[in-house]
């Protein structure tokens, strides 16, 4: 259940020792994920927030108790959702200007060496869509983080941002400590067999064999572990957050992480990531990554259902489903996962990632992330030709970009032309170009501006030949009357 969040203060000195320890136990909950072992593992300043509670138990506790009466004046009360009360905000990670500073890191139009990105709103309001890539990712100069965010809802623009700020560093973290208790399994084991007269040569050299092996698909199993949980810690910062209202705004994310010919990507939504290949006549092949995360594919509409939530499509956009409250003709969201979103959360949205994996080879050409405001209109061979055909990598995400908003013009001239945003991460260099990047400029521009096989080639949108309209199309904020479980879709 979604529920609100009070702040219960008492003395120590009024619980017994076991209760002592249990209150501890449930501050440390805060940073306990219950589907991984009931392993705790420590977010992003999370250890200062432990201490914090620590220290505060010496003179009195305050914890965070669940109430199940939704705010008497929230306009949600009457629907039978319950609206989550702002929790404070926790300890700051890293300031904003200072991770905007950050060389490596990219979130505006521009280009690298490796990649290329862009976005251009379009004209349904302030742009959307965000996309960032992280070079040297993680301090390790062989890694690479990509990302773009669509958001939806009245502040999707805001939910967007925070997520592609804040999701990699979360990321970064879970990695962090999944590899720290590899290690520290690592070490066990060579003190065992050392104290059996075991000859395995130097810590050294047994460092160097795990490094060895961490070099195949091991890495895939340490970091989908680091997606699932950095996923989970979003969305439940972002249920907290006391200045962006994510109850009818969200976004999606398709990120990766590349470290050496390894790919891993992990996707909520309906963005994709599209990989270019040569078959065995050297010709271009487009391998879909990433599944378009839409209400229509059966095993997302049957959880829905057994959420209690509904999955149907209007009469005049007979292909584009979207998700339903119980008894009420709202919000029609797009998609069956995302960040945010919290009204559909109880029945049935998830933010749990699909994360999947690819070993690339020498035949492997690039990959190209983009937001459905490009994969609307473009199918995935279009998209691998405009890149391959660029002059420069630097200019081939922006070719992508002016060419969907070209499509958008001739296919559906009535329509509204939706953001696009578009990332290549190119695994080989373009030797007839210098890197250049536009991160020069400032934060205000800024602001104004489960694994899967994917067959090869199969697109996967619920949006072909029909225009698209908008992601979420109504506000929860009306009485509800008597169950309409079996009224006609649509009708009012």
């Amino acid at each position: 259940m979604v529920a609100t969040a009070t702040w219960i203060c008492f003395p120590f000195g009024s619980f017994s020792q076991d209760q002592k320890i249990k209150n501890l136990e449930f501050a440390k909950g805060f940073t306990t994920d219950p589907s991984v072992e009931n392993r705790v593992f420590v977010s992003v300043g999370g250890l200062e927030c432990i201490l914090s509670i620590i220290r505060a138990l010496r003179m009195g506790s305050c914890f965070s108790a669940e109430s199940r009466n939704p705010v008497p004046t929230s306009p949600t009360s009457t629907l039978g959702v319950k609206k989550r009360k702002n929790f404070r905000k926790g300890p700051p990670s890293l300031d904003r200007q200072q991770l905007h500073r950050i060389a490596s890191r990219m979130f505006l139009n521009g280009s690298s060496e490796v990649a290329s990105l862009f976005t251009q709103q379009g004209k349904k309001g302030t742009n959307q869509d965000a996309l960032i890539v992280w070079e040297n990712f993680g301090s390790r100069t062989d890694t690479v983080f990509c990302g773009v965010f669509d958001g939806h809802g009245p502040f999707g623009h805001m939910i967007a941002k925070r997520v592609r700020d804040s999701l990699p560093l979360k990321l970064s973290a879970h990695w962090e400590v999944n590899l720290k208790n590899t290690n520290d399994v690592l070490r066990e084991i060579v003190g065992s067999l050392k104290s059996e007269g075991t000859s395995i040569g130097s810590p050294v050299e047994a460092s160097l064999n795990y490094e060895e092996t961490d070099k195949n698909p091991e890495i895939f199993q340490t970091l989908k572990e680091s997606f699932l949980k950095a996923f989970k810690v979003m969305d439940r910062e972002l249920s907290m957050q006391a200045n962006v209202d994510c109850f009818c705004s969200g976004t999606t994310a398709v990120t990766l992480i590349k470290q050496g010919q390894h790919l891993i990507i992990g996707n909520i939504g309906d963005s994709r990531a599209v990989l270019c290949t040569r078959d065995k006549d050297n010709s271009l092949v487009p391998i879909q990554l990433t599944v378009d995360l839409k209400p229509n594919l059966p095993e997302e509409s049957e959880r829905i259902r057994k959420c209690k939530g509904r999955v149907f499509a209007l009469r005049d956009e007979p292909e584009v489903a979207r998700v339903w409250l119980p008894n009420h003709d709202s919000p029609g969201l797009a998609m069956a996962r995302a960040f945010g979103d919290f009204c559909l959360k109880d029945f049935g949205l998830i933010s749990v990632p699909q994360v999947s994996y690819r070993c690339l080879t020498e035949k492997d050409e690039f990959v190209v992330l983009a937001t459905d405001g490009v994969w609307d209109v473009l199918s995935n061979e279009e998209v691998i030709d405009i890149v391959a055909s660029a002059e420069l990598h630097s200019c081939a995400a922006q070719a992508v970009v002016e060419s969907a908003v070209r499509a958008w013009k001739h296919k559906y001239p009535t329509s509204k032309v939706d953001d696009c945003a578009v990332v290549c991460l190119f695994f080989g260099l373009d030797s007839s170009s210098t890197a250049k990047t536009n991160q020069g400029k400032n934060m205000d521009e800024e602001e104004s501006s489960s694994t899967m096989n994917i067959e090869t080639g199969k697109d996967w949108s619920a949006l072909e030949g029909v225009s698209r309209l908008n992601t979420l199309l109504t506000l929860p904020s009306f009485v509800p009357g008597e169950d309409d479980e079996n009224r006609e879709p649509g009708e009012k």
